[in-house]
């Protein structure tokens, strides 16, 4: 199945894009980010932040969808649609990516509790762990929806996971026993912290995309990714492989055993869910 190319902006988005990208920022324009703080910030003020969503599939059977990630958007005023990855690492360590962790909770959890056959993924920043706002929002799903928060799985960058373990291990056995599962995102991208994997007990692990592309027809990936799937299998994590783009790539992941696959192959991010999720089996299932 091969996906079509996406659509191209029109040369004014690409104008707005450039001036909002910090990847194609000029080195002495020290001011972009502050215009993409302000970006994110009027947009917040004008609700122009919104979430896709992009199904992740069994394996074994891809017509199963295990669950969907929810990915933050930002709106322009002219219309175009901006990925997570243009404007969030100007904010990410920021109050606007706290405003935004609490957003992303609030919108999973109304998803959910009106769709009790959905689970879905949210990224958030270890930087919102001591966040008051999303802690007061999660307590009082706590309270009254709970069977919400037991389809709920949080996404943590494997880095930042491991920037302060006490204050990840603590968080995590506080939201974990209202039933949330957690994912270990982008894992082996970077400084993988095996040793502390006995600490925080992820369940899921998502392989880096970077390992995944092409995987079928190079050696050195797929030592890796046997490597990274082997980890994950040891402390009983289900492991997701992402950016799956290509179907011999899926095969030969499939035949490995991986868990779950993430992709264009599979699905690009849309702006509503269609149908329903079915549930989801083995070790995450059990953590929910």
């Amino acid at each position: 199945m091969t996906m079509p190319a996406p659509a191209r902006p029109s040369h004014a988005a690409t104008a707005t894009l450039h001036c909002l990208d910090p990847r194609t920022a000029q080195p002495h324009r020290p001011d972009g980010d502050v215009r993409i703080k302000f970006a994110v910030a009027q947009a917040l003020a004008q609700r122009r932040i919104g979430f896709h969503y992009q199904q992740v599939v069994r394996a074994d059977r891809p017509s199963f969808v295990a669950f969907h990630e929810m990915l933050v958007r930002m709106r322009l005023p002219s219309g175009e649609v901006v990925p997570a990855g243009v404007f969030m690492p100007a904010v990410e360590r920021t109050s606007l990516g706290r405003e935004i962790d609490r957003l992303a909770l609030s919108h999973a959890l109304d998803l959910l509790a009106a769709q009790p056959d959905l689970r879905v993924s949210v990224n958030m920043s270890p930087l919102t762990m001591g966040d008051e706002g999303w802690l007061a929002l999660f307590e009082q799903a706590a309270a009254a929806r709970r069977d919400a928060l037991g389809r709920l799985i949080l996404e943590v960058t494997e880095t930042e996971a491991i920037r302060d373990v006490d204050q990840t291990r603590d968080f995590m056995d506080h939201v974990r026993a209202a039933g949330v599962a957690f994912a270990l995102d982008d894992f082996g991208a970077g400084a993988t912290g095996f040793r502390h994997f006995r600490d925080l007990r992820f369940d899921m692990v998502k392989i880096d995309g970077a390992f995944v592309e092409g995987v079928a027809n190079t050696p050195d990936a797929q030592v890796l990714v046997e490597c990274l799937m082997a980890v994950g299998r040891h402390f009983e994590m289900l492991t997701v492989a992402e950016r799956v783009e290509h179907p011999a790539d899926a095969a030969w992941l499939a035949k490995l055993g991986i868990d779950c696959l993430q992709g264009y192959l599979y699905g690009r991010p849309v702006a509503e869910i269609a149908g329903e999720d079915a549930e989801l089996s083995g070790p995450l299932a059990a953590a929910g």
